[in-house]
Order: C-alpha cells, then structure tokens, then sequence
C-alpha cells in the first residue's frame, strides 16, 4: 500500500509547553508494514502537517496489528518526510 493524504498522522503533543520548539509526538494508523512506513519520503506532506526532524511517532499497523515507535529522520524541501530507520516494534504475541 502506499501513503494517502486523506489518512494523515494526527499531532498528540505539540512539543514543549514554553515555545522552545521541543519535539512533537505523532500518532499514525494504517494497514501499512513498518517497512513501508520507514521508505524514503513516506509522508508526502510531513511538512505540510507541520512535521519537523526530531518529531517522535507512534505507528500502529492495523493489518497486524503491531506499534512501532520512531522518530522523524528527514524533512525534505519539498515537504516530504521520513521516518528514522531503526524504530522498536511491539507485537501481540
């Protein structure tokens, strides 16, 4: 499957309270592999929807279902971004 725009990441925390642009915390649910969430430029919006390097995400497989946590690696200049490439998975097992 591929990222939709219709099916964002949703911002839980906006970073830290005293406007020193601490990292946010993103929360995303798809049908998508850990895999295909962690490829070059997942997030086609990332910048748009105000997504910045250092940003942590909680990833939930729903096809799974697993979690997996990362961070924000990249934000490119046209806006996209990635996910870090080492992330920790949690399965129901």
């Amino acid at each position: 499957m591929a990222y939709s725009t219709s099916n964002p990441p949703n911002k839980l925390v906006a970073g830290t309270l005293d406007g020193s642009g601490g990292p946010a915390i993103w929360s995303y649910v798809s049908a998508d592999a850990i895999a295909t969430v962690k490829a070059a430029d997942y997030f086609s919006n990332g910048s748009a929807l105000g997504m910045k390097v250092g940003d942590f995400i909680l990833v939930y497989d729903n096809n799974t279902p697993t979690v997996s946590s990362g961070w924000i690696k990249t934000v490119t200049a046209g806006g996209a971004a990635s996910m870090s490439g080492t992330v920790t998975t949690l399965s129901s097992s």
